[in-house]
């Protein structure tokens, strides 16, 4: 399955979880690029629409590489397979966890502007990313939700490999991937369009959705 943008596959997959939406579920998007996917999921389903901050911790030296992931609320992910291969030094592991936590601070001033987030307590949630690689920020923003107070999680993505949809069945209630290709190497190979989404797109979006859907939630 090949989506022509994010914008297509976020009406694929809205359309996908149509059923949940008598669940008054809050929609929660990973920026950047889960954004615009979470925006028509949202709206497909007349919800609420938030950001779930989460940062991929980057082996030192080789950063596109993930040992793990941090999100809100100290939660912390870590591959100790993938550390323990990559012969890194502990405090180069400690002083990129140490960065990405600023940026993770800042990245959640930036995109809600001064609005508290949607509160989850109690509801039904739905983590939406663009795609899934190794999973380790689907996995961390999945308890970043449970920390929140979810009483149930949804991961939805329109396409991830079938082993990483295995793995993060552990963190989710429910996982719902429209595409799992057995030859999948790259999120980018099933999208015609895959362009880098800015965070400027993110924090309009975002203002969109609460527009759309009335909820607001004003800075203190």
């Amino acid at each position: 399955m090949i989506f022509t943008d994010r914008v297509d596959a976020g009406q694929r997959l809205g359309e996908a979880l149509r059923p949940l939406g008598d669940a008054e579920p809050v929609v929660l998007g990973l920026p950047r690029g889960g954004v615009p996917v979470a925006f028509e999921v949202a709206r497909t389903l007349h919800a609420p629409l938030d950001v779930i901050i989460v940062r991929k911790l980057g082996v030192p030296f080789h950063r596109e590489l993930g040992f793990g992931a941090i999100g809100e609320g100290d939660v912390r992910v870590v591959h100790e397979a993938i550390v323990r291969m990559s012969r890194a030094d502990q405090e180069d592991l400690a002083e990129v966890e140490r960065t990405e936590r600023e940026e993770l601070a800042r990245k959640a001033r930036r995109f809600r502007q001064g609005r508290t987030r949607v509160p989850v307590e109690g509801r039904t949630v739905i983590v939406v990313d663009d795609g899934i690689a190794t999973g380790a920020t689907a996995q961390a923003a999945c308890r970043v939700a449970r920390v929140q107070g979810a009483a149930r999680v949804v991961l939805a993505v329109p396409v991830a490999p079938p082993d990483a949809v295995t793995t993060l069945r552990e963190d989710a209630d429910e996982v719902v991937a429209l595409s799992t290709p057995s030859d999948f190497a790259a999120v980018g190979e099933w999208y015609e369009d895959f362009s880098q989404t800015a965070d400027d797109e993110v924090v309009e979006l975002l203002s969109r959705s609460t527009g759309e859907t009335g909820e607001a939630h004003p800075g203190r």
